[in-house]
This record gives C-alpha cells, sequence and structure tokens, in this order.
C-alpha cells in the first residue's frame, strides 16, 4: 500500500517540476528564444491547454484499458513532451512539447485517485490522496529550487532535461508498485455525465478554477515580483522558490490534519478568504523583503491547502462518474492556471508595476470563496440535495 502511494506521489512530483518549473526559468527562456516575459509567460497556458484535452479523453476511454497500463502511457508522455520542449529551439515548437506534457496532468490525477480508492481501506482515502499530492508539493520545494538553479548554473533545457531523466523512474515504479486493476465506472459515456446535471460540481469546478487563478495570476511572475519589485538579486531566487515550496508541503499538511475537524468546504472557504488577503496586502508591500516573503509564503500555502478539500467535494458531488469529477477537478485548476497568467499578463501588457499583477488575483480568490459560498447556500436546501448532503 505505502509503495502505491509512493509511486503515484513519484509521478506527481515529476508532474509538479513539469508544470510550476516554468515559473523559475522564465526570464532565461524569453531571452534564450527571444520572446517577451509575458509570452514566455504563456507556457503556463498551453500546459493547462494541454490537461484541459487530456483529462476528459483520458476519462472517458479508462474502461477500456488497466489502470495500470494508463499510468504508463502518462508517464511515457511526460518524458516524450519535456524531451520535446527540452531540445526545443522555436516558439512553435515549445507550444507542442507544453501541450504534450499537460496532457497525462489531470488523467495521473485522475487514475491515481481511482486506484486509491480500490487499494486503501475506508476512512484512509483522504489521507492517501494527500500522500499522492505530497509529490507535487515537495517538487515545489525541492524539485524547481533545483531546477532554477540548474537553468542559473548551465541552462533552462537541462531543468527539462532532468524532468525527462526523472520520469523514467516514476515508469519503473509504476511497473513494479502499481496493481494491476481496472476501472469499475459506467462503461456508458452518457452515465458518467450524469452527476454534471446538478449544480453543485459546477460551483466547485468554478471555485477550483477561480482558487487556482488567483494565486497564479501573481505566482506565475514570482520571479520577476521579487527581483524588480522586492529587489532580491536573481541568485537568491531558488532559494525563494524553496521558500515558496515550503509553504505547499506544509499548507497541504495542516489542510490534512484539519479535515478531521472540520468540513472541506469551511476549509477552503476560509483558505480563500486568506489568499484573497495575503494578495491584496503584496500589491502594496511588494516593496519590502521581509512583507513579499511572508505574504509569498502565505499564498504559497493556501494553493495546496486547498488541494485536498477541493478534490473531496468533487468527489462527494461526482457519483458514478468519480473518474471524470476528479479529472475535471484537474481542468478546473489548469484552467485557471492559464486565466491566472493570461490575468497577470494582462496588467503587464498594460505596463503597470510587476506587483500589480496581485490585483486581479486577489479578486480571483475572492471569487472563488464567493462560489463556495453559494455552494453552501444552495446545498442546504431541500430540493437542491440530489446527493450526499455536505455540511460547512
Amino acid at each position: 500500500m505505502n509503495k502505491v502511494i509512493i509511486s503515484l506521489a513519484l509521478g506527481t512530483f515529476g508532474l509538479g517540476m513539469a508544470e510550476f518549473g516554468i515559473m523559475g526559468i522564465l526570464t532565461e527562456l524569453a531571452r534564450d528564444i527571444d520572446i517577451p516575459v509575458s509570452s514566455a509567460g504563456h507556457m503556463i497556458s498551453f500546459y493547462a491547454l494541454g490537461v484541459v484535452i487530456g483529462a476528459p479523453v483520458i476519462a472517458v476511454i479508462s474502461h477500456k484499458f488497466s489502470l495500470k497500463t494508463i499510468l504508463l502511457f502518462l508517464a511515457a508522455l511526460c518524458i516524450t513532451g519535456n524531451a520535446i520542449f527540452t531540445f526545443s529551439s522555436s516558439y512553435t515548437m515549445l507550444i507542442i512539447a507544453r501541450l504534450i506534457s499537460g496532457f497525462p496532468h489531470g488523467a495521473f490525477f485522475g487514475v491515481g485517485a481511482i486506484i486509491l480508492t480500490r487499494v486503501i481501506r475506508p476512512g484512509k482515502v483522504t489521507a492517501a490522496v494527500a500522500g499522492m499530492v505530497s509529490g507535487m508539493t515537495l517538487a515545489n520545494l525541492i524539485g524547481i529550487p533545483l531546477g532554477t538553479l540548474l537553468s542559473h548554473e548551465f541552462s533552462w533545457r537541462s531543468t527539462f532535461l532532468l524532468i525527462s531523466v526523472f520520469n523514467i523512474a516514476v515508469i519503473t515504479s509504476i511497473v513494479f508498485w502499481i496493481p494491476d486493476i481496472s476501472d469499475n465506472a459506467p462503461t456508458k459515456l452518457s452515465e458518467q455525465f450524469h452527476f454534471l446535471k446538478s449544480a453543485a460540481p459546477w460551483l466547485v469546478f468554478l471555485a477550483t478554477l477561480c482558487s487556482n487563478a488567483g494565486v497564479f495570476a501573481w505566482f506565475s511572475y514570482i520571479k520577476p515580483v521579487m527581483i524588480y519589485v522586492s529587489g532580491f538579486s536573481d541568485q537568491v531566487m531558488p532559494l525563494i522558490m524553496m521558500l515558496a515550496g515550503l509553504g505547499m508541503v506544509l499548507g497541504n499538511i495542516v489542510s490534512g490534519r484539519l479535515s478531521s475537524r472540520f468540513s472541506p468546504l469551511r476549509i477552503a472557504a476560509i483558505t480563500n478568504f486568506t489568499i484573497a488577503v495575503a494578495l491584496t496586502l503584496t500589491l502594496f508591500f511588494a516593496y519590502q523583503n521581509i512583507a513579499s516573503l511572508s505574504l509569498a509564503f502565505i499564498i504559497c500555502a493556501g494553493l495546496f491547502a486547498l488541494s485536498a478539500p477541493l478534490q473531496i467535494l468533487l468527489l462527494q458531488n461526482a457519483k458514478g462518474g468519480e473518474m471524470l469529477g476528479a479529472a475535471g477537478g484537474q481542468i478546473a485548476f489548469n484552467l485557471g492556471s492559464a486565466l491566472g497568467a493570461f490575468c497577470g499578463g494582462a496588467m503587464l501588457t498594460a505596463h503597470f508595476p510587476y506587483n500589480y499583477v496581485a490585483l486581479p488575483a486577489a479578486l480571483l480568490s475572492l471569487s472563488a470563496m464567493l462560489s463556495l459560498l453559494l455552494y453552501r447556500r444552495l446545498k442546504s436546501r431541500p430540493v437542491f440535495c440530489s446527493g450526499a448532503k455536505v455540511t460547512g
């Protein structure tokens, strides 16, 4: 059982490096390919688009193959996409590589969640899912700072070459540690979409999208914010990314611990409010070193404090279509990445200072909280409760 969680965590570690690693090398990538930083930031959006395309495709065909086979295919795509990105020399090739790299992301989380429900006894699934997610948080704590350091010492290409090589280890762990089981979800495509007739999952999807968009409108441009606004040198960026990663790790841990005392809805709503406040303060205090670092830590902690509660809310409201619900959560998550990067980049295109990316970020996080409050209000109505009751 532990080996299954470790294998899945290794996979999410690789995905985390591919998704978030771009933030630490934006300036180097832009300089090497001779494009604006805002255009380099679009690589975040193209990764997210790959997730949007890949997640539902894999969810729909998952019943035709064993879950282990699907995981192996997804890990192979990770190697392919990141390898192409490593050796790309044009903007077009970079786009294609990021689309391929993003394709496995949402599906991997969806398949992983289903596997854990099959091998983990009831009552321990939430902790197991948090264990799987921990790979992504550790990627931000260890992998991304390492990638940022490599980009400074050698080239941004070395970062993504490392990601490709790492995924060979992921494939090896899947071969030896993941049991060969199949998805027991409904085989009819129409049956998997039944849960979407309710407004509940749509509100959770919206909250997931806005939550991630809020953080990514700022986080996508963390490097120029820290360098050009907060006044840090380029050499300390690996340490700053490590601090952000530490926040993500602790946020995931604390959220998991709180889940035994508070509902996922309450945790998610309060976390989004906290993020919105921190982003608002960033707009005004990014010029101060200590304040900028402290707020960055809080925002990044909030990002992964939201992961498990929102995933649980989706599973509670996706009866009969759990795979599609889990994949849909990752679609919303990565659409949020794209929307956030676009909104933050729009502020830069309009020639606002870098710290102003926090303005749309705060508004998006506040929108996520309002979506969850609306979910709670509607869910409390008897006519609305067609599924499991969720309390706040």
